[in-house]
């Protein structure tokens, strides 16, 4: 028995030897598997942050012009002053054409009509409330509440929960509203549940800790404000009070945080388990539906993480963001996956800005602002960040004038066409705006993967500064060729070339500009 073990074995081998013998060209097979369930799609890190006055020309016409420019995002942030839709108390108008101005009833339904998100952010408060308070306090930033309010009581905080039902009831979904609540005395037929925006934002950096101690609210503060807006604090505060109230199906995200510590949002979360309760399902009935941050990716983090100073811009990949960002994605999981945003980000073209974007190697600041705003949206999307807002459309200063601020080149459109960021953004939503990041499967130089899908496509770039070049080795399977795509300047669309595999197999010139591979069978 024993020799008849032996023999067997022994023919086996040779059998498989054989096998192997035959298949040595053939190569193995790994497959690459998504890195989380959820689906970040890449034009949904393309968002931008603007004003009404960005649709118009002089005279309050609609400008195509700058509205196709608009459309190269797939999101708009839009900063709303609240006086403008209130500009008394219980009185409101969104419709501004008839004596000579914005319509937003125009604005939100050509963005709903291009399939772009609207996010609402309701901001600064109004000069009739800002009246309130002494002479000396006045200022636009203060907390949205009258003088000598209690700053953390939600019933303080009625006036902008009304501002927002009405929003709400406007654009919102839900056209089951009765008209006695809608407080707009020009219309004689009241609008309700047009359906073109679902977002909505309650203030703009509610910790502004630079406008001083009436501008800057502690998280307790905030968390009473936003319990009012979101749903008048569980319907405590009345008809008319609150988003939820006018359109459940509304998506309340709060106010981007300046200073991007994640314990802000956890003592939120804590003010609503004591004053909001835990909902059947065992969570905290939480006063808003997505977490908000703000980052530039500076030197300007020596508050809450690592101190760099280099007094400009940095790479994003070089900071405190990729820890940042895995600190509120950590966190929204132990909420049970509530979605995470960036509502502002972006990079300065001034040399005297701390935020500017510096020229390297060959490549003028513009390129390289286009290079980092890129791969400040591809790095988001790797950490599961669900979506970005770039800060902002156009510059805030004129064109030959520079007052040293940080923000006052910050733009991506250049007045009337386009910067090579909103190129970039264009020519990849272009290409593949609607595929999702699966995974990465190599971290410097960086390749990633997204998918839409059976179609893949392999993202590489260097992951920093200083004009570094890389080679790798990509490889595509069975593939017999590969579309390399090249990001264009100018252009609409990405210049591509076909690349015959080896077996398969493509060597890459990897640059701090990112470059997009696909496979060809």
């Amino acid at each position: 028995m024993k020799r008849t073990h032996i023999l067997l074995s022994s023919i086996v081998l040779m059998a498989l030897s054989s096998l192997v013998g035959c298949t040595q060209d053939k190569k193995e097979y790994i497959e690459v598997k998504a890195l989380r369930d959820k689906k970040v799609k890449i034009k949904d890190m393309f968002g931008i942050n603007g004003f009404e006055w960005d649709f118009y020309d002089a005279h309050y016409n609609f400008d195509t012009t700058k509205f196709n420019l608009i459309r190269n995002f797939s999101g708009f942030r839009h900063f709303l002053d609240w006086e403008r839709i209130e500009p008394e108390k219980g009185v409101f108008r969104f419709n501004h054409k008839p004596e000579g101005g914005w319509s937003y009833d125009e604005i939100y339904q050509k963005c709903f009509r291009d399939s772009m998100t609207v996010l609402v952010d309701l901001q600064v408060t109004p000069s009739w409330l800002v009246n309130t308070y002494p002479a000396s306090k006045r200022q636009r930033d203060l907390i949205p509440i009258a003088h000598g309010a209690k700053r953390d009581l939600p019933a303080s905080y009625i006036e902008i929960a009304k501002a927002g039902f009405q929003l709400a009831a406007r654009y919102g979904r839900n056209r089951n509203i009765s008209r006695n609540l809608i407080l707009v005395p020009k219309e004689t037929d009241p609008v309700i549940g047009l359906g073109y925006v679902k977002y909505i934002e309650s203030s703009n950096e509610p910790d502004k800790w630079w406008r001083g101690k009436d501008a800057e609210q502690s998280p307790e503060e905030y968390a009473a404000q936003l319990s009012a807006f979101y749903d008048g604090h569980k319907g405590s505060l009345g008809k008319g009070v609150g988003v939820k109230t006018a359109d459940p199906t509304m998506v309340v995200v709060m106010g981007g945080i300046a200073k991007p510590n994640v314990e802000f949002v956890k003592r939120m979360v804590e003010w609503c388990r004591t004053n909001r309760g835990v909902k059947k399902d065992g969570k905290v009935d939480l006063c808003f539906d997505i977490i908000n941050y703000h980052m530039y990716s500076n030197d300007y983090t020596g508050w809450f993480a690592k101190f760099r100073s280099k007094k400009r811009g940095v790479a994003p990949e070089t900071n405190d963001m990729t820890d940042i960002a895995n600190s509120f994605t950590s966190y929204s999981a132990e909420l049970g996956g509530i979605p995470v945003w960036s509502t502002e980000t972006g990079y300065d073209l001034s040399d005297r800005s701390p935020q500017r974007a510096i020229p390297i190697g060959s490549k003028s600041n513009e390129i390289t602002q286009a290079d980092w705003l890129l791969r400040l949206g591809l790095l988001y999307a790797r950490l599961g960040i669900d979506k970005v807002f770039y800060y902002q459309l156009y510059d805030n200063n004129d064109p030959g004038t520079d007052a040293g601020g940080v923000f006052g080149f910050s733009g991506l459109v250049d007045r009337t066409k386009r910067r090579p960021a909103s190129d970039y953004i264009r020519q990849v939503t272009k290409l593949m705006g609607d595929y999702s990041y699966l995974n990465t499967i190599n971290q410097d130089p960086v390749v990633d993967i997204y998918q839409y899908g059976n179609k893949r496509m392999y993202i590489l770039l260097v992951p920093d500064e200083v004009d570094r070049k890389e080679k790798y080795t990509l490889d595509l399977q069975n593939a017999k060729s590969a579309l390399v795509y090249t990001l264009t300047p100018g252009s609409d669309t990405m210049s591509v070339k076909e690349v015959k595999t080896a077996n398969g197999v493509i060597e890459m010139d990897v640059t701090e500009t990112p470059v997009f591979v696909e496979a060809k069978p």
